[in-house]
């Protein structure tokens, strides 16, 4: 089972990234609103709390801690360098919706014919902290900027918080590490990866000799490449340091140099597992040279326009325009559920398989050989796969994760999917979906 919201909640202190949480209370959300895609209201909170259609609201918990009384300002790109993420909280709705107002990046265009969800109305309710609550007293707490509930093709809930819309482009933090394990997972059914025992030195000449470079690919998609990388130590430095050389501009060092410079050797491959966001890093690299495509024309070919992605993404870029494989891809809250809805039909959508279905099952399963990779042993409570979480639950499930709340739930036996964007970690959501999925299994 996942675990309890108390259990989480202290947890969840151990992972990237975590602030110090500032404690969110507050009554119902208030002011809300409610229609379809352009906003037009509706009577009231009921109708928002059941509706199947968008409900918009222009506050949220805590409102004034995060920058309501200057209309979420958006941070100058020269604020935003020296801020850094996750930004000041005050600044924290805008950027965190106007990235690409931030920093470079490179637009995955939408479909050119876009696949809608349909919509249908769910009452649900689940249990917090002893009582029945509610979807609206799950915002009220929360510090949400979007929640999406999805069910195969039908949406049951889709709210936005703090004046964001539909039509926002909300960052992924992390998230974006489990596309990179899908394109992977694409890349060799084609041919291009031969092969996930492959080293990473196969595909790229600048990683040879490097321990990196020795690493295979298998083994950096379970984060367990064995190389030194400090991801948390002394407040995220080698993250950190990373961010200085390969991202900043202008750069000291050029990508492959930014990270064959972390080349310290402390466990064999595939024996144990670290959280590195520096492994998503070489894979991209990986899959660059592999395809001889940059990272968003392989997605927006191989993904983007088979599953109908209705809005365009951008993806953050290096300072020698590589993607970032690790952080800053920016989608529409629709585009994050579809690709839940593909990862919960196996990699198929509709009639066409665009992610091997194999791939999947493998990207979500711990073999026996593995155990290390097992809920609770590879992470506090979860376990991990090919880029993606692995929950502690009855059945297959698993999560796309980012750092400040950023969550995408997958349930493929009942192909339930979640959808959330958030400002800070809210452990409650995995009390929310634990019940979801077991209302509609």
């Amino acid at each position: 089972m996942l675990p309890s919201d108390d259990d989480v909640a202290a947890q969840m202190m151990m992972l990237r990234h975590l602030s110090s949480r500032r404690t969110v209370l507050g009554g119902l959300v208030a002011a809300a609103t409610c229609g379809c895609a352009n906003g037009q209201p509706v009577a009231d909170a009921l109708t928002a709390e059941t509706s199947p259609d968008p409900v918009f609201s222009p506050s949220g918990p805590d409102a004034e801690f995060y920058g309501v009384a200057d209309g979420f300002p958006i941070p100058s790109p020269a604020q935003a360098r020296v801020q850094g993420n996750p930004f000041h909280p005050k600044y924290r709705v805008g950027a965190f919706s106007h990235f690409d107002e931030l920093f470079p990046t490179r637009s995955i265009k939408h479909a050119d014919t876009p696949w809608m969800f349909k919509r249908e109305a769910a009452d649900i309710h689940y249990s917090y902290g002893g009582r029945q609550s509610s979807i609206a007293e799950y915002l009220s707490r929360n510090p949400i900027t979007g929640l999406l509930i999805a069910k195969d093709d039908r949406i049951l809930v889709e709210h936005y918080q703090y004046g964001r819309t539909d039509r926002d482009r909300l960052l992924s933090q992390s998230m974006v590490k489990s596309i990179v394990g899908m394109l992977i997972g694409i890349a060799v059914s084609e041919g291009a990866v031969k092969s996930v025992a492959d080293a990473a030195e196969t595909y790229v000449p600048g990683f040879k000799g490097t321990e990196y470079g020795k690493t295979p690919i298998r083994d950096l998609l379970h984060m367990s490449s064995g190389v030194e990388f400090g991801e948390e130590r002394n407040g995220g430095s080698d993250l950190n340091r990373l961010w200085r050389d390969m991202v900043a501009r202008p750069a000291s060092k050029g990508t492959i140099e930014s990270l064959i410079q972390f080349n310290h050797r402390i466990a064999p491959p595939g024996t144990r597992h670290s959280y590195a966001s520096i492994e998503p890093d070489v894979l991209g690299m990986v899959l660059h040279s592999a395809v001889n495509q940059s990272l968003s024309e392989y997605l927006r070919e191989r993904v983007w326009e088979p599953i109908g992605a209705e809005a365009s993404a951008n993806w953050l870029l290096d300072a020698q325009d590589f993607e970032v494989a690790h952080f800053g891809f920016n989608a529409v809250l629709r585009d994050y559920a579809r690709l839940g809805r593909l990862l919960a039909h196996g990699g198929a959508w509709e009639d066409k398989q665009i992610v091997p279905a194999q791939w999947v099952l493998d990207a979500t399963t711990v073999k026996p050989t593995d155990s290390y990779l097992a809920p609770d042993k590879a992470m506090p409570m979860f376990g991990y796969g090919y880029l993606l979480w692995l929950l502690p639950a009855p059945r297959r499930q698993f999560a796309m994760v980012g750092s400040w709340g950023q969550r995408l739930c997958v349930d493929p036996a009942s192909k339930l999917v979640m959808v959330q964007a958030a400002l800070d970690d809210t452990p409650e959501v995995w009390g929310l979906w634990r019940m979801l999925a077991k209302q509609f299994e």
